[in-house]
């Protein structure tokens, strides 16, 4: 007998020792089961024919754009038809590896002949051909040495390689592969999986790009051909995603970085590895400025911790080795005095340190809540193909802090985190978002800790949400290790989701680290501990905004808040008087005083988005104003440089929109 628990907390009972998703979703009804494309078997997105032997929970994946899962299965779907379609185009071809990314799809491959972009429209045809057969992804397995030998014989180093790493990490496990219909008879590879159903559920698919790679990120190894690709439900979707692409590509945050001189990455530093040049330099310290000051409101103190731990610091908190696959590699080393051996760590999380500052002390009931703020920069060895700009880098800064509290101070202190996330989204212009309720799935090992401390913690967090009154919805399996969380999304002005902040209550750290205070009752008690980062990561948020305004900043958080033109160069004088009166009341203000055309210097500094262009001749000398114009080519008239001084720093300290 099988006992499974539905996402609803219903439970059903089988008879059989072995069943299938799609069995539990045939159960429930025939529509769910026509709708059904996958399944999150204990926190784990599955196939459909995943043989399920015990009791477990289950959540049936379905066909929607907006579910994370359901597009993974999608994108990994598609990948497989793009490879075989380009197989049977360029013989020859050695196809090496194909993951879904946020985006879509890709994969690498040694070719014969290069692809190019006119090569695309084939390719899709051949696709198109593949999907119409309506052919199902089955999986197989074979034992170790049979498959190596399979491998061998296709010749593929790329594939006998990732096999291999594979055995490397458990020399016991039998490798998967998946045939696009019947195994020996159409075409296969090696994968981990899951898959759709079959290809007839990819409504739509479209070749996009193709870069060079190299093979696992080393320049030293063979160059690779990347081919990208877009995977959608329905037609609509992928032209409503087009369409949305043509939007983002006027707002792509690299290219306007590059423009208004915010940033860069330079190969010598290494790839992921933001630069801050000084006017993006601007922009991040305006938005920790305005962080800073909402920590000092609400009672944080500031910390500071190294960049690198010991190894044995996240072998305790357990981010070592469980996140092992995103972190550089460790730092090994000798003592020069003792010739002792140490193991580091390039700090992938600032929790562990700051648990190491609460321990570093005694504490009474009456000193919780502690709450510990930090800037604090991380490090994740993310893939090289997954690398773009600020949003996805190796080195990045949290807005972290980490919450010490007795458990009945827990409600009103995530109650806090939460309403501070919402004023960081409104104070910057996403009036658009909602919260994720990620949670544990029962029965899974995944999670550590008291099964019944994580049935409060997530009853604490659905009854905050519920109680501040943000929208939201649930997800399974998307809890960290050591507790639920609040995932926030945030919608851009051209429809988009982002997730940015999170909020994380954990019963599980404090209990690994041994914390203690002292209680009313004079005994030893566990503190709880919440972690909070309402931008997430400088970087990303960062690149975020630049899409949003593409890069036309709020006055507040513009890194040029004015431009002072003068007419001609009989007014430079009063220009550079202008742009001094300026400076001095803190307003970032420039002055083009070239002996340029005035349309010339408007249009130079529109182009860089520069809020109030402040053009200056003899009737402004006169006046002691400015004759004041927007970069959205507004003109407000002559304005006495005083109010405008006024009013500019109003428009600041209120940190208008």
């Amino acid at each position: 007998m099988i006992i499974v628990t539905l996402p609803d907390g219903a439970k059903k009972t089988f008879e059989s020792s072995v069943i299938t998703p799609a069995e539990v979703a045939q159960s429930i009804g025939p529509r769910l089961a026509r709708d059904a494309i996958g399944a999150i078997l204990d926190g784990t997105l599955c196939d459909l024919t995943t043989p399920i032997t015990r009791d477990c929970s289950l959540a049936i994946v379905t066909a929607k754009a907006s579910n994370p899962q359901a597009m993974y299965l999608l994108r990994h779907s598609t990948a497989h038809v793009m490879a075989e379609a380009i197989t049977r185009l360029f013989p020859g071809v050695k196809l090496a590896y194909g993951p879904p990314v946020d985006e879509g799809f890709y994969y690498d491959m040694e070719l014969t002949e290069p692809i190019r972009d006119d090569d695309f429209p084939r390719i899709e045809a051949e696709m198109a051909k593949i999907i119409a057969e309506n052919r199902p992804f089955t999986r197989y397995e074979l034992p170790a040495a049979q498959a190596l030998k399979k491998l061998q014989s296709e010749n593929n180093p790329y594939k006998l390689d990732n096999a291999q790493r594979a055995l490397n990490q458990d020399a016991t496990v039998a490798l998967s592969f998946y045939a696009t219909g019947t195994p020996g008879k159409n075409w296969e590879d090696l994968c981990r999986g899951p898959h759709l159903p079959s290809t007839s559920r990819i409504g739509a698919a479209k070749v996009t790009s193709v870069a060079g790679a190299y093979w696992h990120g080393d320049a030293t190894q063979q160059q690779l051909q990347r081919v990208y690709g877009l995977a959608f439900f329905t037609p609509a979707e992928m032209q409503e995603h087009l369409t949305r692409l043509e939007e983002a590509k006027k707002r792509d945050h690299r290219a306007i970085g590059k423009h208004l001189g915010l940033f860069t990455i330079s190969p010598l530093v290494g790839s992921g590895l933001i630069l801050w040049m000084p006017k993006g330099g601007i922009v991040r310290q305006e938005l920790e400025s305005f962080m800073r000051q909402e920590l000092d409101k609400r009672g944080y103190s500031a910390v500071y911790t190294p960049h690198i731990g010991n190894i044995n610091l996240y072998k305790t908190s357990g981010h070592y080795p469980y996140y092992k696959d995103s972190q550089f590699p460790t730092i090994k080393m000798k003592e020069r005095d003792s010739g002792d051996e140490s193991e580091y760590l390039l700090k992938p999380m600032n929790c562990p340190h700051h648990i190491q500052i609460y321990a570093a002390e005694p504490h009474s009931y009456r000193d919780l809540p502690i709450r510990l703020a930090e800037f604090g920069t991380v490090y994740r060895f993310e893939q090289s193909g997954e690398l773009s700009g600020l949003t996805r880098v190796r080195g990045f800064t949290q807005d972290d802090a980490h919450i010490f509290c007795t458990p009945e101070q827990v409600e009103a202190e995530l109650r806090s985190t939460v309403e501070m996330v919402l004023l960081a989204f409104k104070t910057l212009g996403f009036d658009h978002y909602h919260c994720r309720v990620s949670l544990r799935s029962p029965g899974s090992d995944k999670y550590a800790g008291d099964p019944a401390l994580w049935q409060r913690a997530e009853d604490t967090l659905r009854k905050v949400v519920r109680e501040v009154g943000i929208t939201s919805q649930e997800a399974l399996g998307e809890a960290a290790f050591y507790g639920p969380k609040l995932d926030f999304l945030v919608q851009d002005v051209i429809g988009r989701n982002w997730q940015l902040g999170t909020v994380q209550l954990d019963y599980v750290l404090p209990e690994r680290f041994k914390l203690e205070y002292i209680g009313s009752d004079n005994n030893r008690h566990q503190p709880v501990m919440i972690h909070r980062a309402p931008f997430g990561s400088m970087e990303r948020f960062t690149g975020i905004l630049i899409e949003h305004f593409a890069g036309a900043f709020p006055l507040w958080l513009s890194p040029v808040q004015a431009m002072v033109l003068s007419i001609s160069e009989k007014f430079v004088a009063y220009a550079r008087q202008t742009h001094a009166r300026l400076r001095a009341a803190g307003i970032r203000c420039e002055l083009d005083a070239d002996h340029d055309k005035i349309g010339a210097k408007i249009r130079r500094a529109r182009e860089q988005k520069i809020p109030y262009l402040l053009v200056v001749g003899a009737r402004e000398e006169q006046t002691n104003s400015v004759a004041v114009r927007t970069r959205k080519d507004e003109d407000l008239g002559s304005v006495p440089l005083d109010e405008f001084i006024t009013r500019l720093n109003r428009q600041i300290s209120t940190r208008a929109l």
